[in-house]
């Protein structure tokens, strides 16, 4: 199934060859719009590639050049909550494997565990902690993906996130950096567990994105992270969480983001 995917994608995308993919979450999907000469594959006319359900995600593929380099974006991701076995995220990365990805940069909206990183921030993500009790690499090990035990050690590439610090000191943007913490969802968090979060030294906690980082470093791709703050925990301040509101604030971030995102593979 993934060298069939891969091949009706090939298909579909001429000579492009891209060495770098990008996820886009919930409120980013702009960046997509910039890409130039950009071939679209909705996820629904790729056979046997899973589907996204949620506001703020188009559901598909962009090929094309970003900053004169080939680029694969998908312009809005599959979470665990919608219902997809962990499984189909694994195939996903693996088949941006096959397509020859050597680089993804992830990014996703979540919510600050920490006071002096309020809605509109952005994160640069330098660990993570996988709350979600799934993992796609449970099951039987392909090794000629990668190993049936992967090191996380350098999940989140230290040199990519070294320059992406420098990049954002160049251009006068804002970067916190911290650990990102991954629920199931789709409930926002309690209180209770907010607190829970921050004695476990999570910075930002959000919905998605662990399960990717997984399978990337499982299969040798380098990863580079983001998160865009859009609220705060659950009981850091009087707040009502509402999923527009999230779209709302990734907006405002969206375009810091971008031009990081874009000076990042122009350096590259």
């Amino acid at each position: 199934m993934i060298e069939k995917i891969a091949d009706f994608i090939r298909s579909k995308i001429h000579n492009e060859i891209p060495e770098t993919a990008i996820i886009l979450g919930s409120g980013l999907g702009g960046l997509g719009e910039e890409i130039e000469n950009p071939v679209y594959i909705d996820y629904k006319d790729i056979p046997g590639f899973p589907h996204s359900t949620v506001s703020g995600h188009k559901g598909r593929l962009i090929v094309g050049r970003l900053e004169g380099k080939s680029v694969l974006c998908m312009q809005g991701r599959v979470h665990l909550y919608e219902g997809h076995d962990p499984a189909s995220i694994k195939l996903i990365i693996e088949v941006f494997k096959s397509l020859g990805i050597k680089n993804l940069i992830v990014t996703n909206a979540a919510g600050s565990l920490k006071l002096d990183m309020p809605p509109g921030s952005i994160m640069l993500i330098k660990d993570h902690i996988n709350f979600s009790g799934r993992n796609p690499l449970v099951g039987p090990n392909d090794e000629n993906y990668g190993p049936r035990f992967p090191v996380m050690n350098n999940a989140y590439n230290a040199s990519f996130r070294e320059k992406a610090k420098s990049i954002a000191k160049q251009q006068n943007i804002t970067l916190h950096e911290g650990v990102y913490l991954m629920v199931l969802g789709p409930n926002f968090e309690t209180a209770a567990e907010i607190r829970a979060f921050q004695i476990l030294g999570a910075d930002a906690v959000g919905m998605s994105t662990v399960p990717e980082v997984l399978c990337a470093v499982h299969c040798g791709i380098n990863v580079l992270g983001f998160s865009v703050i859009t609220n705060y925990g659950t009981g850091m301040i009087e707040q009502t969480h509402d999923h527009a509101e999230t779209l709302r604030q990734a907006d405002l971030a969206a375009a810091n983001l971008t031009k990081l995102v874009r000076c990042f593979i122009k350096e590259n």
